[in-house]
């Protein structure tokens, strides 16, 4: 592990972590530093109403939200005026496809992939039920779990007008080429959803250079609070239109927020990103210190993952499932005479925190035929190489 990373430093920052748990839940929900906590409690116990510019309630409550799309924008890299919020990424990719669906029609194409998170498939599906237009599927390699370019290359068509795919595969670790997937989709005319739920927790993303149409993620993925946040361009999403109410504004990003906005957690997510970019401390702009700090994250990471993932290999009985050649650091295993709930169960009763199943990825599973699922260990800023070892003395008891 590198000897510059202040990984002490990170850690103190989590109260969770004083449990003495070694937590690998992380690519079901990562947990809170205590300034993102404080930044929600401070924002709910602060004057704070409806946005506007009367009073001071309503000048903080926009101050909140334009801080939120801010923060957000700096850490996609994309216009803060085409960032808005929902409920959760599923619930914003509910909307965005039913908005998608009202241009389509018979004789259009949806495109989705099998390798995906059901929250970036359903909506598809339903989309194409709901327009007439023709749904069509990028298969993945079962053995692998790669997906290429390639793979996404074979479905495309000049009637292809919207695809859907992940930056990161939250079953296998997978990071497709998106870049190269978007300038194939794009050559054809179409337009791009990008589900960066589980990308944004490892790699700064920066949806220009991906190509991204559109790029979704879920702050609570990386440290931050429940809720889901949306990427694109004003000009992608002045072409979209939403259910909303009749009174609602027609202005976007708004137009996409239905209700009052959650400001606790908007001004939770403006600390989350500061939180991010303030791992390696430093000056220069927030993009530039997220920069920094996510280049030292990932070296942390790949080296804990490449421990777990050595220690697995030496382990009899236990099998690595998929290798994809480009990965987040999740992996995903199983051990022979054991089902997934037991490994999960017992590996809890030993402190360390797992989880077992197919996390939603209910196409990757059919696919792939992992019928009873299997364990997935993800690393997080806060993993140590104590807890890495030791889940892998827990795994290895398990097969004795």
């Amino acid at each position: 592990m590198s000897s510059t990373y202040p990984l002490s430093r990170v850690r103190q920052q989590f109260p969770a972590l004083r449990t003495g748990s070694a937590l690998f839940d992380a690519p079901g929900g990562t947990q809170t530093p205590t300034r993102v906590a404080d930044a929600i409690r401070d924002a709910m116990v602060s004057p704070v109403s409806q946005r506007g510019r009367n009073n001071y309630s309503e000048q903080n409550a926009d101050r909140i939200v334009r801080g939120a799309r801010a923060a957000m924008g700096d850490l996609l890299n994309v216009d803060p005026r085409a960032v808005f919020f929902g409920r959760s990424a599923t619930q914003i990719t509910f909307d965005v496809a039913r908005a998608v669906a009202r241009r389509l029609g018979p004789g259009d194409e949806i495109v989705a992939s099998r390798l995906d998170h059901d929250a970036n498939v359903r909506p598809w599906v339903l989309a194409a039920d709901l327009s007439g237009a023709t749904l069509r599927w990028i298969d993945f390699d079962r053995e692998t779990g790669d997906l290429t370019a390639d793979d996404v290359r074979r479905v495309l068509s000049d009637r292809t007008r919207f695809v859907a795919v992940t930056a990161a595969s939250n079953l296998y670790g997978t990071a497709p080429d998106i870049a190269a997937i978007a300038a194939a989709v794009h050559a054809v005319g179409a337009e791009i959803y990008v589900d960066a739920v589980a990308y944004t927790a490892h790699e700064l993303v920066d949806a220009v250079a991906l190509g991204a149409d559109y790029i979704v993620c879920s702050p609570y993925k990386f440290c931050g609070p429940h809720i889901g946040v949306l990427g694109s361009s004003v000009e992608k999403l002045e072409a979209l239109v939403p259910d909303k109410l009749r009174p609602s504004t027609m202005q976007v990003p708004e137009r996409f927020e239905l209700g009052t906005l959650p400001y606790e957690l908007l001004a939770g997510v403006t600390e989350t990103v500061e939180f991010l970019a303030d791992v390696i401390p430093g000056d220069g702009t927030r993009r530039e210190r997220l920069e920094r700090s996510y280049e030292a994250v990932a070296k942390h990471e790949d080296a804990l993952f490449e421990r777990l993932i050595a220690g697995l290999a030496e382990i009899d009985g236990v099998e690595r499932i998929g290798a994809p050649s480009t990965h987040v650091p999740t992996a995903l295993f199983r051990i022979d005479g054991r089902t997934t709930a037991e490994v999960c169960a017992a590996l809890g009763r030993a402190d360390v925190a797992v989880m077992g199943g197919s996390f939603y990825a209910i196409e990757a599973e059919d696919w792939a035929d992992l019928r009873d699922g299997a364990v997935r260990a993800g690393i997080a800023p806060y993993t140590s190489v104590e807890d890495v070892d030791r889940l892998l003395h827990a795994v290895r008891a398990l097969t004795l």
